[in-house]
């Protein structure tokens, strides 16, 4: 394939009016050729238009149509083969093995939504079928079915070049439930996304789907995303990113006329939560495991463990001592871009000047855009004191928090904000312990873990990446998995409806084939 430095809109190739984006090498410094030239709100509209065209004939595909484009996507993006992975390798500082594991990612989730389209069961078809003898009042036959909500604005993440971009989990979900998608690409990796962009493109049209399915758009700024977003055809929002990039946009959506949800996945500090036994017999090892997930791709993950909790005492001594060699040898690692750079610099500079935090090691120095590992120590009390120590610092940096009872490190889980994730690290003795703070954690974050780091999401049925406010803007969802798929639908009833006009998943005989409660009973 070939970069162009334009935007997508439908099967056309378009070149912007407004300020140039150019990516550049965080590795090098390097700007990278072409020169993207973003786009207007003509574009957006153009765009959208397209979406909302396509939207009746595409949300009405068959379960086989649907499955059958979301794996030529996949293949697609395959077939790009070498040339995207050194693209996304320039554009993001990122090592090649990260690139591949992230891209048969990609296409692995890909491939997932197709199976769930396949099987039909997120239709969740229920039938209460006609009793017009019943006393004292008749029973109307009521079926329903769930389509799809629209037109979906979807946002590409600086941190996942791939697997949360333009062809991420959110565009795939959204294609899944029957949505065409208006991708505004991150202005980082530009070249990634529309490698990405004409794999879709061609996907579109080898399976004979009208244009406006999808679109890739560019903008410096916020203009472009606010536009998306407040353009009346546009249904729904995927967004990963900061808090400020996801409020801004909630605010937007909720100030249209007809206000749309905004599914963002925002801010979370992972806390870690070490237990008394199991800090006793591995608080070394502990450590040591700990800061390998705190380096993991230079900390930047929404799922690093940017918190550990536990009891005072020789044990957490033990375990911070393990934790500052490890830390201490370190290397700096390229980070995403100079602005995260500069906000990993921001953070932790107020975590080192603050003046209840003791700064327990730092990692080695790096080259410019280098992340440098930083961890620190606060007394719980002092934590509890001070909302900024609860801020999420991009970046691998992470704060103990020395409590002095267990009754100290509930109320620490009670005053957290809401979370992506919560880890108990526990050994038998620890269960009543831990039986104590799951009620707690359950209402704090959307994924808990027993013995292991909370970074790495496995793509599968049962994950939730979600979880309460400011982790994300909707609690009941997740962006990650099959379930992320409902995020896109809406029921609706049918009642008393003739044969000739319920749609395929509703008629008698099932022709489609789909497990369906009928009259209460599962029918599979």
């Amino acid at each position: 394939m070939t970069i162009r430095g334009e935007m997508l809109i439908g099967q056309q190739t378009v070149t912007g009016t407004q300020a140039n984006i150019q990516a550049v090498n965080p590795a090098t410094g390097e700007k990278l050729d072409p020169i993207y030239v973003g786009g207007s709100r003509a574009h957006v509209e153009q765009a959208t238009e397209l979406a909302e065209t396509a939207y009746a004939t595409y949300r009405e595909t068959s379960l086989e149509e649907r499955a059958t484009f979301l794996e030529t996507i996949a293949s697609e993006i395959e077939a790009i083969g070498s040339e995207l992975v050194e693209r996304a390798m320039a554009e993001t500082g990122l090592p090649q093995a990260r690139i591949e594991g992230e891209r048969g990612r990609t296409c692995g989730q890909l491939r997932l939504f197709a199976s769930v389209v396949r099987a039909g069961e997120w239709l969740d078809v229920r039938i209460d079928p006609a009793m017009p003898d019943r006393q004292p009042m008749p029973r109307a036959d009521l079926r329903q079915r769930h389509i799809a909500l629209g037109p979906v604005a979807v946002f590409g993440a600086s941190n996942f070049p791939l697997a949360f971009s333009v062809a991420g989990g959110d565009t795939a979900s959204a294609l899944a439930a029957g949505c065409p998608v208006v991708v505004k690409g991150h202005s980082a990796h530009p070249g990634t996304s529309e490698l990405v962009g004409q794999a879709i493109q061609k996907a579109v049209k080898a399976c004979h789907l009208p244009e406006g399915v999808f679109s890739l758009l560019f903008g410096a700024g916020n203009e472009i995303g606010q536009a998306l977003v407040d353009d009346p055809r546009i249904q729904a929002v995927g967004f990963t990113g900061s808090r400020s990039g996801g409020m801004a946009l909630m605010k937007t959506a909720q100030a249209r006329p007809q206000p749309i949800p905004v599914y963002a996945e925002m801010s979370s500090i992972n806390p870690v939560f070490i237990l008394p036994a199991a800090l006793k017999a591995r608080g070394k090892e502990l450590g040591e495991a700990f800061v390998g997930s705190l380096n993991m791709g230079a900390g930047q993950f929404c799922t690093n463990p940017g918190l550990v909790i536990a009891v005072k005492g020789p044990e957490l001594d033990a375990f911070t001592e393990a934790a500052k060699g490890a830390v201490e040898a370190s290397g700096a690692q390229t980070m995403l871009t100079p602005g995260i750079h500069s906000a990993y610099q921001g953070g932790v500079a107020s975590l080192s000047g603050a003046t209840k935090v003791r700064e327990i090691a730092r990692g080695q120095t790096g080259g410019d855009y280098q992340c440098q590992t930083g961890l620190f120590a606060a007394s719980a009390s002092d934590f509890l004191a001070s909302k900024a120590l609860q801020a999420e610092v991009f970046g691998a940096s992470s704060l103990i928090v020395e409590c002095a009872d267990a009754a100290e490190v509930k109320r620490v889980a009670e005053q957290l904000e809401g979370q992506l994730t919560a880890t108990l690290h526990m050994d038998d003795a620890d269960l009543d312990a831990a039986k104590a703070l799951l009620p707690t954690l359950e209402r704090k974050a959307g994924r808990i873990l027993a013995n292991g780091w909370p970074t790495g999401v496995e793509v599968c049925h049962a994950m939730v990446h979600g979880g309460p406010f400011p982790a994300t803007s909707d609690s009941r969802t997740t962006s990650v998995g099959s379930a992320a798929i409902h995020r896109f639908l809406r029921p609706v009833c049918y009642q008393a409806l003739p044969e000739g006009l319920l749609p395929d998943a509703l008629k008698e005989g099932n022709p489609l084939k789909v497990s369906r409660l009928v009259d209460g009973k599962r029918e599979l």
